[in-house]
């Protein structure tokens, strides 16, 4: 069955805009253009279509559904399986998160007594659920499923100690960055100092840690707009500087 444009829009519960912007980009091209001028689409754009707001669905930027969606090695079957298994994921931790405030209006009412451990149950899960909407897909598909559950194991494991110091670790690396760009040299003692603490934040997420995937990621950083925004949201190129220090601490910049 074919659409025009508004019809589609309608289907799909989006603007007639939208669809004209990812037609300007190049995700969404219609099948062909009417002699009247109106966009058609079929049903190889529809399906592209219901990808697309999948991954939009786990916070994937429009310049990244681009890249996997385009790419010759996109699988739809594994792609629908891969958005399957994020929304009964997602389902799980609604759920957890639920059964956590149900015990909290049980608490506050006196009628059950909550264990602080308790208080906290599901908001490591939402952590690496969010990571996993927003990068699960790129990172399975880069470090693989073992990789990255091990790596999701890791968290969950992590204690009360363990996640304070991770947050002191990562707001250590931005301190050290900035006081090394001042001097310019990702090579100085301080660049250097940013780069093995990053190593050591890694570490509490990562289940083994080379300095291949060090440097690889850092590169990341900068080619990866959600990154570069992070790292560059109080100074700009500290995205860049630390992906020098990284390479010269991991002995990648030869």
């Amino acid at each position: 069955m074919e659409y025009t444009i508004q019809k589609l829009a309608g289907l799909a519960g989006i603007s007639t805009r939208t669809l004209r912007y990812y037609d300007e980009i190049g995700l969404l091209k219609p099948l062909r253009t009417s002699s009247s001028g109106y966009r058609i689409y079929g049903e190889k754009e529809i399906v592209r279509l219901q990808q697309i707001l999948f991954y939009r669905e786990l916070g994937l930027s429009l310049d990244k559904i681009g890249e996997i969606v385009t790419s010759g090695s996109f699988d739809e079957g594994k792609a629908l399986q891969e958005h399957k298994r994020s929304l009964e994921e997602r389902k799980k931790q609604i759920e957890e998160l639920l059964v956590n405030v149900e015990r909290s209006i049980e608490d506050y009412q006196g009628r059950i007594k909550m264990k602080d451990k308790q208080r906290f149950e599901g908001f490591k899960k939402d952590l690496v659920e969010e990571n996993d909407r927003k990068y699960g897909a790129e990172a399975r598909q880069k470090y693989g499923d073992d990789a990255y559950e091990k790596s999701n194991a890791k968290v969950m494991g992590m204690t009360e100690a363990d996640y304070e110091r991770a947050q002191k670790l990562a707001s250590g690396i931005i301190t050290a960055l900035h006081e090394a760009m001042e001097g310019g040299d990702p090579a100085s003692e301080t660049a250097q100092k940013a780069a093995d603490l990053h190593k050591e934040w890694l570490t509490m997420y990562w289940d083994k840690y080379s300095p291949e995937a060090h440097a690889g990621l850092a590169q990341m950083y900068v080619d990866d707009e959600r990154f570069k925004a992070y790292y560059d949201r109080e100074k700009p190129g500290t995205a860049e500087f630390l992906r020098d220090a990284v390479q010269i601490f991991t002995g990648m910049n030869k």
